[in-house]
């Protein structure tokens, strides 16, 4: 018995007979490269749609309070001291969850009318269009100020487009002065709301705007091809901006939201053409089963196309480029999910008619997108190094989201409504996407001021919801 007795006393040292300890560390906020501790106490949003919490082609209330710069500030409440972020978080409310300037999309039933079936899918929400109580929004606190001053569609070519809130009714709803630049309107809420810390992509749609066009528009970055103003200063929104007018303006952004001396971390241009509003639908979908199909199909289009030919199993598209060519797309070349998909299943797109080049993105509109991210990417990180401040490698983590990646169990891809991540409009984040943004946002924050911020739990929130 002796022995039994020493044995289980062995035991209960090593392992449950031993008091639970739990010892709660404080989080830490960090330092900056010159060793002053980092303040989360007034934290400021600079951005476009992805900060704004635009979601399902719109922005709407409950996509604002599930942004990732509303996760952010969760959780730099939490660090300790007199560094933890002080609320309330000021975003320019909506009053519902319609959406504005457009109704948002939801999962409702889309009826084939050349099939005569009926499938699950995204559809506008049968409501009204938010009310803006006469299109203005006043802050209740912070000195009048908002935190989040991230307008969807905003491009650092248009920071410096006098009478840009006219121009963008997502703007003018918060805008102090409608007659202003958006550069203007950052100098005033830097000025009013002495912002400590603040997170800045821009550049999004610098580039974004250009493949949401499927490539109607000037792709060229720099030479004697680049874009030149529409008008004033003022780009054509399907143009990718010129490197000299991203470089210069963005700096000058930049600095101001630095002026202040805040900490803050930078976050890079994703690379869009991985998201499911470009790889939902497969270049080679026409599906034919019958050799009589593949042979109709082929005579059709022989006499002027004799290159063009079809078999039984996958084929590319029938589509129009830029150049005014009608041809089958190769690998590699994406269509958009803008295409109305009845066109396809009942009016021939693809097979007897030639898919719109308006719909499609050829491999030469690719890589002019890829050259532009590239080069506003490597510009984003000099910028993080001139002004000491983190940097975000969001295109290399959305890269792996699109992929595939596991979080706390849950498998999350660009998978269009299934992945978890992305929105249904394929641009995007749900709550859960939104949560993962943030993370990645965190964890560089971490990694570049030494701070021990904790991450969100991303289950916890949601997905794309079905009825």
């Amino acid at each position: 018995m002796r022995k039994v007795y020493i044995l289980g006393a062995m035991a209960c040292i090593f392992a449950a007979c031993k008091p639970s300890v739990n010892i709660n560390k404080p989080v830490a906020g960090g330092t900056t490269p010159g060793g002053l501790p980092v303040y989360y106490t007034n934290y400021m949003a600079i951005g476009s749609a992805t900060t704004a919490g635009a979601a399902d082609g719109t922005l709407y209330l409950t996509g604002q309070d599930n942004s990732y710069p509303q996760r952010l500030f969760e959780q730099f409440s939490t660090v300790s001291g007199n560094e933890a972020a002080k609320g309330p978080f000021i975003q320019p409310w909506l009053q519902s969850d319609e959406g504005y300037p457009t109704l948002k999309l939801v999962m409702g039933t889309i009826l084939d009318t050349c099939a005569g079936t009926s499938s699950l899918g995204p559809v506008t929400f049968n409501g009204t269009v938010n009310s803006l109580n006469g299109n203005f929004y006043t802050s209740p606190a912070n000195n009048g100020q908002i935190n989040n001053i991230a307008v969807p569609a905003l491009r650092v070519a248009d920071y410096n487009v006098a009478g840009y809130a006219a121009l963008n009714p997502l703007a003018g709803r918060f805008y102090y002065n409608a007659a202003g630049t958006p550069m203007d309107e950052l100098s005033h809420t830097i000025n009013n709301l002495y912002p400590t810390f603040f997170t800045f992509w821009l550049g999004e749609y610098d580039v974004l705007g250009y493949a949401l066009a499927g490539g109607q528009g000037d792709g060229n970055i720099s030479g004697p091809y680049q874009a030149v103003p529409l008008f004033g200063t003022f780009y054509n929104k399907s143009d990718i901006t010129p490197l000299s007018v991203f470089e210069t303006l963005y700096d000058s952004a930049l600095h101001l939201a630095w002026s202040i001396g805040s900490s803050g971390a930078l976050i890079n241009i994703p690379d869009y053409t991985t998201a499911p509003f470009f790889t939902t639908i497969p270049a080679n979908g026409l599906y034919l089963t019958r050799q009589t199909e593949a042979d109709s199909l082929t005579a059709f289009w022989q006499a002027q196309f004799p290159n063009i030919l079809f078999k039984i199993g996958y084929n590319y598209f029938i589509i129009k480029d830029n150049a005014g060519h009608t041809r089958q797309a190769v690998p590699g070349e994406l269509i958009l999910l803008s295409t109305p998909m009845a066109n396809i299943t009942c009016h021939g797109w693809g097979s007897y008619v030639a898919i719109p080049e308006a719909y499609v993105l050829t491999t030469d509109e690719i890589q002019f997108i890829r050259a532009a991210t590239t080069a506003y990417n490597d510009f984003i990180y000099q910028e993080s190094v001139k002004y000491h401040l983190a940097y975000v490698d969001m295109n290399s983590y959305l890269n792996t989201v699109a992929t595939g990646i596991a979080y706390n169990g849950i498998k999350y891809s660009a998978a269009y409504v299934s992945g978890g991540a992305y929105s249904l409009d394929g641009i995007t984040f749900t709550p859960r996407g939104y949560s993962l943004v943030a993370n990645e946002i965190l964890t560089s924050i971490n990694s570049y001021y030494h701070s021990t911020i904790p991450l969100t739990n991303a289950n916890l929130y949601n997905g794309i919801l079905f009825p």
